[in-house]
């Protein structure tokens, strides 16, 4: 077998590393928080998102979705049915499809941690 990539292969060429400066999009969210967009698909979506000192989120859930947070910087505290959480560098949680949860950051440095959504929670978002 030869080395070469037939055209019509599923598997997309390379398109670069991604970071905050090259990523899909941009957007804010909740109270003054930020996010970049790297892997977008029905399946899978990968974002990193930054949430400064004193800021939550609403409590929600998902239908479909299960959901990964890395924590990158800062400490999180999660709140996941009811339970309470707090997460530091290099440390990770699950949500799993239909467990309320919100994230919150209670410390006076921003928060920023990476999210693995599968499949993607495009529409899949219930606030309770």
């Amino acid at each position: 077998m030869d080395n070469e990539q037939n055209n019509d292969s599923p598997v997309p060429k390379f398109i670069g590393a991604v970071s905050k400066s090259n990523c899909i999009n941009q957007y804010t969210w909740g109270d003054g928080c930020y996010g970049w967009t790297f892997v977008e698909t029905e399946a899978l979506s990968i974002k990193q998102e930054l949430m400064p000192p004193d800021t939550r989120e609403k409590l929600h859930y998902h239908e479909v979705a299960n959901q990964f947070f890395f924590i990158l910087t800062g400490r999180a505290t999660f709140n996941i049915d009811g339970k309470e959480f707090t997460l530091k560098p290099n440390e990770g949680i699950e949500i799993k499809a239909g467990q309320k949860h919100f994230i919150s950051n209670k410390i006076n440095t921003d928060l920023e941690f990476i999210l693995y959504s599968t499949p993607s929670t495009i529409n899949d978002r219930v606030n309770s």
